[in-house]
């Protein structure tokens, strides 16, 4: 039996969550189009006759010294610093930065089994596959390069084998149905967010937040209530996630319980959604210690 704490990390977009949803069969981290959705170490846990995989998926890795994004680093850094092995995933549709090669000077600074992953490359042509694959090799010559749609669950196999040939020896550390760690409150407030900024354009998803501020139980009626609030930077962004008449917070609202409802299955759910600012969070230590810890 084995079992291994596998840290995904690269650049943002490059598919890592997708992966990490695709290996659990469920979602585990939320996707959506705009770059550094994720902005937490999200474990998600596989486990087959092999053994068990316990992934982080990590945010983005992004160079930039704004406060946030320094915070984000360190997130990714503390995982890497704490896993067994390590996944690279790289974008085949774009080329090398200095995104890419500050992910290798990371991983070069470790002394961790790597296994390196090159996803879309269903839609990558032929040449731009060769040309991430050379630069893959040419900073990592030994370790294995291997193709992947993430989205399309091709390649996924072939990833989950090399990951089981670096892990250890080991027991399970978590039941075998688990799937993830992450507190309730913190699932939903992750569904929430990535409904609303699937709803907002340009910037304004990087400066939305959720807070859960009630989940509470009820035995009796069988049913689960729950107060949210996504918060903003500006007064002036409230109005646009509303949206005219409301349009925008209902359509996050209908959208979110669709999600929550699989997580209480049978329990009937009350959720409120409230709109409200809070200026500069981003730049807030306090603010940002308690949503990326």
């Amino acid at each position: 039996m084995k079992c291994a704490t596998i840290t995904i990390i690269g650049r943002p977009s490059s598919g890592k969550s997708t992966l990490i949803n695709t290996i659990c069969e469920r979602k585990v981290s939320i996707t959506a189009r705009t770059p550094q959705t994720t902005r937490n170490a999200i474990k998600g846990i596989f486990t087959d006759q092999r053994g068990q995989l316990i992934l982080t998926d990590t945010p983005g890795y992004h160079v930039s010294d704004q406060t946030m994004n320094l915070r984000l680093q360190e997130t990714t850094v503390t995982a890497l610093n704490e896993s067994d092995a390590v996944l690279y995933v790289i974008d085949a549709k774009r080329s090398a930065g200095a995104e890419e090669e500050a992910i290798v000077v990371l991983i070069k600074r470790l002394s961790r089994p790597l296994v390196i992953a090159i996803n879309k490359f269903d839609v990558a042509s032929p040449e731009e596959y060769e040309t991430t694959k050379a630069f893959a090799l040419s900073h990592f010559p030994n370790a294995p390069v291997l193709p992947l749609s993430a989205k399309d669950d091709t390649g996924v196999d072939e990833v989950l084998i090399e990951l089981f040939k670096v892990a250890p020896e080991g027991e399970l550390l978590y039941p075998e149905e688990t799937f993830t760690d992450q507190p309730l409150e913190f699932r939903i407030s992750e569904i929430i967010r990535e409904k609303a900024i699937s709803q907002v354009t340009d910037e304004l998803p990087h400066a939305i937040y959720v807070e859960v501020a009630d989940l509470e139980y009820s035995e009796e009626a069988q049913s689960i209530w729950v107060r949210a609030f996504i918060i903003v930077e500006r007064d002036s962004q409230k109005g646009i996630v509303v949206g005219h008449g409301g349009d925008g917070i209902k359509k996050i609202r209908q959208a979110a319980f669709k999600e929550i409802k699989k997580i209480f299955p049978g329990k009937q759910i009350q959720l409120d959604i409230r709109v409200k600012a809070q200026p500069k969070w981003r730049h807030n230590a306090i603010t940002l210690g308690k949503i990326l810890s």
